[in-house]
Formats: structure tokens, sequence, C-alpha cells
């Protein structure tokens, strides 16, 4: 039995380009004792369901769950197997996870930007299939489909995740998903907010909130990581966010708008040529620092290993029922992992079961 069914990691962490170095976190992962691999997806090396498929051969316990691929990257058939394949491949450990997005991105190479009623869809149509039903002259949100079938007999129960970080997504996840996983840099009070928000749209759309399985993401980096890694995993991290969909990162968390207004269009941002995260070098880093307020950086996990397992605790405060420890090899969290070892409460973590996608076992 896994000993941490509460946390998770992701795999490939940041601008990986090597997938093979999945193979080993995923084995380090489940060594580790840690419940759940999480996998996001770009447009290079890191294409999920290929990424999800290595992680389950590797292993026998961890959970996986892609978080997130787009539901309007692949035909729903091919969305639909891939999930049944991984589902079968992994004995139940998989779930299917989705997200919006980024609209920019889709413009650019000709996808349409994803709506809340498109994902509704899709949804739908993905456990419809998993069910063996036959969808016959479909027309609605997510796509005209004349004829969308898998195999008659399936009747498999696969979890959706859903990834949220604003109003109109949190709610479509408690009506529609398993689970939900949040964002990083999400403050205390934020991520407390969002899991109310997901669960009282549970209760509205008649389901069991407490059986929406919520993950909040902490940024962790221990101070036995040094201060390199510091400034690449909160400082560049943050800063590649604000550079992307700051707005909605700002305005979840009540941030002050012009401070990321002057974040944007600061020198040291507009000239780094690229996302910060990959980019900049380390005396950049600690230059764009100055440009972000320390409450906004203080979302996160740092100093001592004790240190960062209490901010882990504080997550589990807010009510949320699982934390992804992010930013992270599996390896680089043993020590955070080994404090939350010595002070995690006994027994409280003991029904959640492998698969991050579901509540109970």
């Amino acid at each position: 039995m896994t000993e941490f069914p509460e946390l998770g990691c992701y795999g490939l962490a940041g601008h990986a380009t090597d997938p093979h170095v999945l193979l080993d976190e995923a084995r380090d992962a489940e060594r580790l004792g840690l419940g759940a691999m999480f996998l996001s997806e770009r447009f290079n090396t890191k294409e999920a369901f290929a990424l999800a498929a290595a992680a389950g051969a590797v292993t026998t316990d961890l959970g996986i769950c892609t978080a997130a691929t787009n539901h309007n990257t692949r035909h729903p058939l091919v969305t639909a197997a891939a999930a049944v394949t991984l589902h079968r491949l992994t004995r139940g450990r998989y779930s299917l996870g989705l997200g919006r997005g980024f609209g920019a991105l889709f413009d650019v190479i000709g996808l349409p930007r994803i709506t809340s009623a498109q994902l509704r869809d899709a949804v739908d149509l993905y456990r419809r299939l998993w069910h063996g039903d036959t969808v016959l002259g479909h027309d609605g949100p997510a796509g005209k489909y004349p004829l969308l079938q898998l195999d008659p007999t399936y009747d498999e129960d696969i979890p959706v995740t859903l990834t949220a970080i604003g109003a109109n997504t949190l709610r479509l996840a408690g009506q529609i998903a398993d689970s939900v996983v949040l964002h990083t840099f999400f403050t205390d009070d934020t991520t407390a907010r969002a899991v109310h928000a997901i669960r009282a749209a549970a209760e509205a759309a008649g389901r069991d909130p407490a059986a929406v399985r919520i993950w909040s993401v902490l940024a962790v980096v221990d101070d036995t990581q040094g201060e390199t890694a510091r400034l690449r995993k909160l400082v560049g991290r943050l800063g590649t966010y604000l550079q992307g969909y700051g707005d909605v990162l700002v305005q979840v968390n009540e941030w002050d708008q012009r401070v990321l207004d002057h974040f944007r269009t600061h020198p040291l941002v507009t000239g780094a040529g690229g996302a910060l995260d990959a980019v900049a070098d380390t005396a950049t880093l600690a230059a764009v620092e100055e440009l972000l307020p320390a409450e906004w950086l203080a979302a996160s996990a740092t100093g001592t290993p004790d240190r960062c397992a209490t901010r882990i605790a504080d997550q589990f405060g807010t009510g949320v029922d699982g934390v992804i420890l992010h930013g992270n090899t599996p390896t680089e969290l043993a020590p955070t992992l080994d404090a939350w070892r010595r002070r995690r409460p006994p027994g409280r973590f003991a029904a959640l079961p492998a698969n991050p996608g579901r509540s109970r076992r």
C-alpha cells in the first residue's frame, strides 16, 4: 500500500527534453511512497498519453493522471480509447485530466478556444463511450460526429479530473468532475475559497460534495536545494505564470493588478526572450524577484524540510484532499517527505485510493 496517498508530484516538471527520465522518476515516486504522479502536456517531448503509459508500465501502485491535456487536440474516439487503454494498462490507477489550455496558443495553431460547454459535452461523450454507448448524429459544443463507438461491451469507470483556476471552471469542476487539480501559487485563502466553490457547485448539481477529490498544487523548494534552485523554481516559475496568464492568477488571489502591469512592462521581462523559468539566468531571476511582492512568492513551501511539511499541513487546513508537491523530481522531495512522515496525522488518509481521480476506496 502507498505510504502517502494524499501526496503527489509532477513527472518531468518544467521544461524537460528527455522523456526517458520519466521512467526513473516514476519508479522513484513509488519507492518514496508518493500516491500519484501528474503529467502536464507540452507540444514537444511531453505528449501526455505516451508519458502516462510509460509511468504506468514501470509502476504497480502509483496513481497516474494527465493534468492536463485538452479535449480539442484529439478526436473524441482517440481520447476515449487512450483513456480505456491506460485504465486497463494500469489496472485502474489512471485518471483522465482535462483543462482549458491557452487560448492564445489555440489561436496561433488554428484550434477553437475551449469553453465550459465544450468541456461538459466532451466529458459526457467520453463517459458514454466508456460505458459501451453508440453515439449517433451528435451535434453539440464539442463537435459534430455522425457515429461514435468504442465497444458495446465496455463498462469502464474512469475518473475525470479537471484542472481549474477561475470561478467558472471551479463551478464546472464541481458539477462534472470526479477530481479537481487547482493551481500553483494559490494563497491559502484562495485555496479555501476554491474548495468551497467546488463543493457548493457539486451540492447544487445534486452530487455528493465530499465525493469530489480536490488537489492543491504547492511549489516546494526546501533549503537543501540551494539558492539557484529557489530562484528558478519560485521566481522563475511564478514569473512565467505571470507572463502567460497572470491576470487570472492575480484576480483569484485578489492581488494588485498594478503590480502585474508593472511586472509585464519591465525591461527584465519584456527583454527575456521567452519563459523566465526556461531562459533567465540566476542574476536575472534575482533581479526579477525584486519586482514581485514577498507575499506572492510566499504562496509556496520554502525553508527547512520541517517548514515545508508545515506548509503541507496548511494546505490540508484549507479543505483539500491531496497536495501535489510541484517543481521537483521525486528524489528532491525526499527531505520534505521525511519531515511530513513525522507530522502527518495517523490514519487520516487511509481511505484514499491510489487513483488520484477517486475519493474513496
